[in-house]
C-alpha cells in the first residue's frame, strides 16, 4: 500500500518564495524548479530513505535532499512522508525553524 504525501504549508509557502525569486529573471526556470521540487516529494514516497540525516537534526525519521540550491527536509513516518521545510542549501536550521519541523 503506497503512503500518502502530505505539504506542509510552510514549505509550499517556502516553494512559492522561491518561485517568486527566481521568476524576477525567468519565468520559465521558477516553473521547472518548482515542477522538478513537487516530483521529488513524489519520489519520497517510494525511496523514503534516499536522502541524508539532517545533521543538525540527528533524527533518522527527518532527512533532507538537494535539488538545485535547496535542501528539501522530510519527514518519514511509516509509509507517509511530510515535506517540512524548503530552504536554502547553505541556510543551517536556526532554533526558530527546527522547533517547527
Amino acid at each position: 500500500m503506497a503512503g500518502e504525501l502530505i505539504w506542509a504549508l510552510k514549505a509550499l509557502d517556502d516553494i512559492d518564495a522561491i518561485a517568486r525569486y527566481i521568476a524576477r529573471d525567468s519565468a520559465v526556470y521558477a516553473r521547472r524548479v518548482v515542477s522538478e521540487i513537487l516530483e521529488l516529494g513524489e519520489l519520497f514516497l517510494t525511496q523514503p530513505l534516499m536522502g541524508r540525516v539532517v545533521p543538525e537534526l540527528a533524527d533518522p525519521a527527518i532527512r533532507e535532499h538537494f535539488i538545485y540550491s535547496s535542501r528539501v527536509i522530510y519527514q518519514v513516518s511509516g509509509d507517509d512522508v511530510q515535506v517540512l521545510s524548503v530552504i536554502h542549501d547553505r541556510r543551517l536550521l536556526d532554533s526558530a525553524i527546527a522547533d517547527r519541523l
